[in-house]
C-alpha cells in the first residue's frame, strides 16, 4: 500500500511573502471582471439564459458572476450523462481514478491555489486564513487521504478463510447509479469532496452547488477538469434545489445523496426519498451533515486564558458561519467574573471589514436572509428580561452584512439563542453555580436536538472524564481544552448524530465506505459431481 499522505501545509501569508503578493494580485484580477457562469454536464458548457447574479458579501454592490442556472432539461441530460459516464468510469480503474483526483490535489497545492483561493474570499467573505485552511489545505487533504483510503479497501475486506477447493474474495463496487451532491456555501473544501468522494470509488455525481457559493465551485468544476475528469463523471448543476432533487429522485437511476446543509432541508429530502422508493432501481444511500449548536462547557478548574481564546475563535472566526461554530457556552459564575472584562475588550479590538484587507479577524456574513435572521435572533434578545447583550449588537448591510460579534448572557438555559442554531457572530452564555457541574451536563445534554460539535475545558482528568461519559452522544467530535472548530483530515474525521446528520465521518475511510456496494464472489475449485450427501448412505 502506497505510503499515507500527510496534510497539506498552512502558508502564512505574512507580509512580505510571495504567497501574499500572490493571493492579492489574484483578488484584483478577479475583480476586475464580471464571469459568466455556465452549468457543466457531460463535459459540456451550457448557458441558458437564465441568469442570477453572484455578489461579494463585504461589498454587496460588486458583481462577481452572471450565473445561469438550469432548468429541466439541462437537469436531464445531467442525471442521463451521469448515469452512461459510469460504466466507462469504472472501467478505467481505481488507480486511474485516484491518478486524476491526486493530480487535482497537486493543481490545488500549485498554480490554483491563490485562484481558488481568491475566489473563497471573494464570493464567501472568508480571510485569507479561513480560505487557505478550507479551500486549499482541507480539500488537498480530502482529496488525496481518500484515494489513500480507497486504495486500501480491496485488501482491508478480503475473506479471512478460503476452505481447500475455494477462493474466496470481494470486489469493492460502486453504487450502480449516480449520486446527487448537494453542497453548502460555507466550506469550499466540503464542496468540493461531496461530489468527488463517490466518483473516486466509481460513483458518478449530479453536484448541485449552493446558490451563494457558485463562483467559487465553479472554479473546482474546472481545476477537476483541467485534471483529466472525463465527461459526465461529475455534472454541474446551478439552479434549483427543489427542481434538481425532484428531477434526480424521479430517476430511477438515482443511487444516493451526499448532503451537507440544513436539518429542516435534510429531513424533507430523506421524506421525499422514501417516497421515491418504488420507482427506484435500488434503495438509496443517504449521507448527510446537518446542523449544529454546539458547545463549550466550562468547569471551575478550567484554564482562563485558554477558555477566553477558545470562545473568541470558536464562535467568531468565520463569523460564526461553521457547523461547528461555538454558539453555548457554560461557565460558572466565579470564572464568568474573571475573564468577562479580559473576552469583551478582546472582542472590542476584533476588526471587522473587506477580506481583501488582511488584518481583519472577521468579514461579512453570506446574504440578506442570514443577516435578517441573525440580527432577528440579537433584537429578541435585548427584549427579553432573562437575556441580556453585553458584547456586540450592532449590525449594518448598508455596503456588505455586517454583524458585530455578539455575546448574549441568559439565566434562561433553554433560551431560544441557547438551543436553536443561529449559524453566524452570536454566542450565548449561561451562567452556572461553581458546585452544579454535574447538572450542567445533564442540561447541556438535554438542550438541543443537534449532536455535532462540543468541548470540555477543565484541569483535572477526573472532570474531564465526567464531561466525556456525561456527553457521549452530544457531540460527534469532542474537544478536550480546546475550541470546537477546526477538525483536520484523517485527524478528526468529521460528523456528528442526532438531528445533526449520520456521522458518517467525511475525513475518513468510514464516509467512503457509504459509496461502496461489495460483492463476495466464491470461486470453486473442485465443482460436485454428486447431488448425494454422506449422511444419506445407509448403514
Amino acid at each position: 500500500m502506497p505510503e499515507q499522505p500527510r496534510n497539506e501545509p498552512i502558508l502564512g501569508y505574512a507580509p512580505g511573502s510571495p504567497e501574499r503578493e500572490s493571493i492579492m494580485e489574484e483578488i484584483d484580477r478577479q475583480m476586475s471582471e464580471i464571469l459568466e457562469i455556465p452549468c457543466i454536464v457531460n463535459g459540456e458548457e451550457v448557458f441558458t439564459g437564465v441568469t442570477m447574479q453572484q455578489v461579494i458579501p463585504h461589498n454587496h454592490g460588486h458583481i462577481l458572476a452572471n450565473v445561469h442556472l438550469a432548468g429541466k432539461e439541462e437537469i436531464e441530460s445531467a442525471c442521463l450523462s451521469a448515469v452512461k459516464a459510469q460504466q466507462s468510469w469504472i472501467d478505467i480503474g481505481l488507480d486511474a481514478r485516484c491518478q486524476i483526483f491526486e493530480k487535482c490535489a497537486d493543481l490545488l497545492a500549485g498554480e490554483w491555489r491563490a485562484k481558488v483561493n481568491a475566489s473563497t474570499m471573494l464570493n464567501q467573505s472568508k480571510t485569507v486564513f479561513q480560505a487557505e485552511i478550507d479551500s486549499a489545505c482541507e480539500l488537498i487533504d480530502f482529496w488525496r487521504f481518500n484515494c489513500h483510503y480507497a486504495r486500501g479497501f480491496h485488501d482491508d475486506f478480503q475473506p479471512l478463510v478460503s476452505p481447500p477447493g475455494v477462493v474466496n474474495s470481494t470486489e469493492i463496487r460502486p453504487l450502480e447509479g449516480f449520486v446527487l451532491s448537494i453542497t453548502p456555501f460555507n466550506f469550499t473544501s466540503i464542496a468540493g469532496n461531496l461530489p468527488s468522494a463517490p466518483a473516486i470509488v466509481g460513483c458518478t455525481s449530479v453536484w448541485k452547488p449552493s446558490r451563494n457559493s457558485y463562483y467559487s465551485n465553479y472554479f473546482l468544476m474546472r481545476l477537476m477538469m483541467e485534471a483529466g475528469l472525463p465527461p459526465g463523471v461529475i455534472n454541474f448543476l446551478p439552479g434549483s434545489g427543489a427542481e434538481i432533487t425532484g428531477t434526480a429522485l424521479s430517476n430511477p437511476d438515482f443511487a444516493g445523496l451526499h448532503f451537507t446543509g440544513s436539518t429542516a432541508t435534510f429531513q424533507g429530502l430523506w421524506q421525499e426519498i422514501g417516497r421515491a422508493l418504488p420507482n427506484l432501481n435500488s434503495y438509496p444511500r443517504i449521507v448527510g451533515e446537518t446542523g449544529g449548536k454546539d458547545f463549550i462547557v466550562a468547569h471551575p478548574d478550567c484554564d482562563r486564558r485558554g477558555l477566553v481564546v477558545a470562545l473568541l475563535r470558536g464562535a467568531f472566526e468565520y463569523q460564526g458561519q461553521k457547523c461547528s461554530a461555538a454558539s453555548r457556552a457554560y461557565v460558572p459564575k466565579s470564572v464568568w467574573s474573571e475573564i468577562s472584562d479580559e473576552l469583551i475588550d478582546e472582542i472590542g479590538s476584533i476588526s471587522m471589514g473587506d477580506a481583501r484587507d488582511l488584518t481583519n479577524f472577521m468579514t461579512a456574513v453570506i446574504d440578506k436572509r442570514a443577516f435578517d435572521k441573525i440580527s432577528g435572533y440579537i433584537d429578541r434578545a435585548t427584549k427579553r428580561d432573562t437575556c441580556e447583550v453585553v458584547c456586540g449588537g450592532g449590525y449594518d448591510d448598508s455596503v456588505g452584512y455586517f454583524i458585530q460579534p455578539t455575546i448574549i448572557l441568559t439565566q434562561d438555559p433553554n433560551s431560544e439563542s441557547m438551543i436553536e442554531e443561529i449559524f453566524g457572530p452570536v454566542l450565548t452564555v449561561y451562567l452556572y453555580e461553581d458546585d452544579d457541574f454535574e447538572e450542567v451536563l445533564k442540561i447541556c445534554d438535554e438542550a438541543s436536538p443537534y449532536a455535532l460539535t462540543g468541548s470540555i475545558f477543565s484541569s483535572s482528568e477526573k472532570n474531564i472524564q465526567k464531561a466525556f461519559e456525561a456527553l457521549r452522544f452530544t457531540a460527534g467530535n469532542f474537544y478536550i481544552n480546546d475550541k470546537p472548530t477546526g477538525a483536520v483530515v484523517a485527524q478528526q474525521p468529521f460528523g456528528g448524530a442526532r438531528a445533526s446528520g449520520t456521522n458518517d465521518k467525511a475525513g475518513g475511510p468510514l464516509n467512503l465506505l457509504r459509496w461502496i456496494s461489495p460483492r463476495s464472489i466464491k470461486r470453486t475449485l473442485e465443482t460436485p459431481h454428486d447431488w448425494k450427501y454422506q449422511f444419506m448412505q445407509s448403514d
